[in-house]
């Protein structure tokens, strides 16, 4: 206890009722809560079964047990940790049965959206897309209690989300299954129709402490209020300036409504930040500070005064990405471990000329989200079915990918072996002339792709073709912007532009998917490596050495940021990878992208300033 400061003593201390504690970056959140469970067992004799700890990961949950263990010299405790979902699922199981084999497992639930889209005959191509974000949003539908009836989707056709929801939750009931969001729905509905239930569950955990409190979705929010009724014994810590989780239904309004909601609640702020340099903290501080909905308070660094942040915009990637593998070998050369290093981005497509860069200078590092393989992207299949096409091949497979891409009107049910023959095609379709024109016009298509280098190939798929017209229409039907697969087509132009001939390229190609493979066979192995990350997967974690690239308008922001409590968020998470910082922060923007210009983000302004290199 004597190691704390006055805040996070106030906090440790607090006995009954309601208590909001404001946690900074690096402000000591779980040692504060770690404390406070021993505080309550040793100092108030609270009885241990009945304090509930509870978080959003399994990880986080699994630390602070080990961690309340290791403070308290103890090898059990009756202390309950747990996530919402476990905890939850626990309450389920006492009442009904519950299994845990009747958690359906991601892939059933894959399965059974697939039939789903079979059956209502929608054309989808961007499955590996379209289903987690199906899945996102049957999420938020449940978790914010909305009626399906008059709802609006966002990933595709309303009509047919519609029918997709019902026939996942009819599929879902038929196998007697639910989902992490079942386990909350049942569970408040439980509560709601058993009071008796629900004041076993009041007795048994009288004192609540949550951690991460501002990603919290308003159903987890209702049964947390529920079960902490009446006493109110709710211990809350979080952070609003990082609630960054708003696609998978946190809500930070609840945050920052919490003293409504609890009247006379008490408020501490930890106010010290034991992670960062005073100059990271200062140039954080600067960028959050615009953001209009949140809590207001100041952050001071404990440690000594460090190097100033190093910000600077480059003429392109190229160059970007030259810089942090010279500044990265330089410390490794150092004798300054690669593990110490993490860059971190807005979307993970922006690793992939960077992963190549690393791989070609034999520098290990490891990714923490899936690996980026622009090549399995389907439009890079679209591409490349194009190209074996033009090259010579009929197999069906290959034509199958691009005889609709754009409409040509051709049918599937005339494709019955595993070559295609247009003299076929032609004699099958005599009856429609307007048809047959466009066959030829393809042949004639893939003759001249034959003939050109990659670039130029590709180009000419796009605007000679009419690749482009395809991608619109199906950006339109996914009621997305044309832009957001303009862009994947373009960085797949980009890459080709170094390559003289198809089979250079291919072979590139292949080389490229093996060595991926072989990276994330051996990542969990790798002990010291840089580490790739997305923004939202860097939460939580801190690195010595850290560089935000990218930070151009349309990146971050991201460009489907439109209305300002989305620009909000994406300060906050802007404001969450400059503070995973230790010692040494770079902030980069760039002046050129896929050949276009862009506009330095005004999160870069906010935080840096100018351009600091002039």
């Amino acid at each position: 206890m004597s190691g704390l400061s006055k805040s996070q003593l106030e906090a440790v201390r607090h006995k009954d009722g309601p208590m909001l504690v404001l946690a900074g970056p690096g402000s000591g959140k779980t040692r504060v809560l770690t404390y406070r469970v021993q505080y309550l067992i040793d100092t108030y004799h609270i009885p241990p079964e009945q304090i509930l700890v509870v978080t959003f990961t399994k990880a986080a949950a699994s630390e602070m047990k080990e961690r309340f263990l290791l403070l308290t010299r103890q090898e059990f405790t009756t202390v309950s940790f747990g996530t919402f979902h476990a905890v939850f699922f626990g309450i389920l199981k006492h009442a009904y049965g519950f299994r845990a084999d009747q958690i359906v497992r991601k892939e059933q639930q894959y399965e059974f959206l697939k039939e789903l889209v079979r059956r209502l005959r929608l054309e989808i191509d961007d499955e590996g897309e379209f289903f987690p974000d199906l899945l996102g949003e049957i999420s938020r539908l449940k978790n914010q209690r909305l009626s399906i009836e008059g709802y609006h989707a966002s990933c595709c056709d309303s009509a047919a989300f519609r029918s997709l929801y019902q026939g996942y939750e009819k599929r879902m009931k038929g196998a007697r299954l639910l989902d992490f969001d079942d386990m909350m729905v049942y569970c408040h509905e439980l509560f709601t129709e058993r009071p008796d239930i629900l004041k076993a569950w009041q007795n048994k955990f009288r004192y609540i402490l949550v951690d991460e409190f501002q990603d919290i979705n308003r159903l987890q929010y209702d049964i947390i209020r529920m079960l902490a009724a009446p006493a109110n014994h709710l211990f809350v810590v979080g952070d609003d300036d990082q609630s960054i989780y708003a696609f998978r239904g946190s809500c930070p309004e609840l945050m920052l409504h919490f003293e409504e909601d609890f009247p006379g609640a008490k408020r501490v702020v930890l106010s010290t930040n034991y992670r960062s340099t005073p100059q990271i903290v200062e140039k954080s501080l600067c960028l959050i500070r615009q953001n209009e909905r949140r809590f207001s308070k100041e952050l001071t660094a404990s440690k000594p005064s460090g190097p100033p942040v190093v910000a600077h915009v480059f003429e392109n990637q190229e160059e970007e990405q030259d810089y942090i593998l010279r500044a990265v070998k330089a410390y490794g050369d150092r004798g300054g471990a690669y593990s110490d290093v993490a860059v971190l981005f807005r979307t993970n497509t922006q690793a992939a000329g960077l992963v190549e860069k690393l791989m070609d200078c034999n520098i290990p590092f490891s990714i923490r989200d899936r690996l980026p393989n622009l090549y399995e992207h389907w439009i890079a299949r679209h591409i490349f079915a194009y190209i074996r096409m033009a090259l010579g091949s009929r197999k069906r497979q290959d034509f199958l990918q691009i005889m609709n891409r754009p409409k040509r009107y051709l049918s599937r049910d005339v494709l019955d072996r595993e070559e295609v023959s247009f003299e076929e095609l032609y004699k099958l379709y005599d009856d429609k002339s307007w048809v047959c024109e466009r066959l030829e016009k393809l042949e004639q298509d893939l003759s001249m792709v034959a003939r050109m280098k990659p670039f130029g190939a590709i180009h000419y798929i796009r605007h000679i073709i009419g690749y482009e017209e395809y991608l619109r229409e199906y950006a339109n039907y996914r009621k997305m912007k044309p832009e957001d697969f303009l862009d994947i087509y373009e960085e797949i132009q980009e890459q080709s532009r170094r390559f003289s001939t198809f089979q250079e390229w291919f072979a590139y190609v292949d080389a490229y998917e093996k060595e991926l493979k072989r990276q994330a066979k051996d990542q969990n192995a790798r002990k010291d490596g840089v580490v790739l990350s997305t923004m939202h997967s860097s939460k939580g974690l801190e690195y010595r050495i850290v560089f935000v690239i990218d930070a151009n308008e349309g990146i971050i922001p991201y460009k489907k940021a439109v209305l300002p409590e989305e620009i909000e968020e994406e300060r906050r998470l802007f404001y969450v990878a400059m503070t995973r910082a230790r010692e040494l922060l770079y902030v980069f923007a760039v002046k050129e992208r896929l050949g276009k210009r862009q506009s330095v983000s005004r999160f870069y302004r906010e935080a840096v300033g100018v351009d600091m290199d002039g």
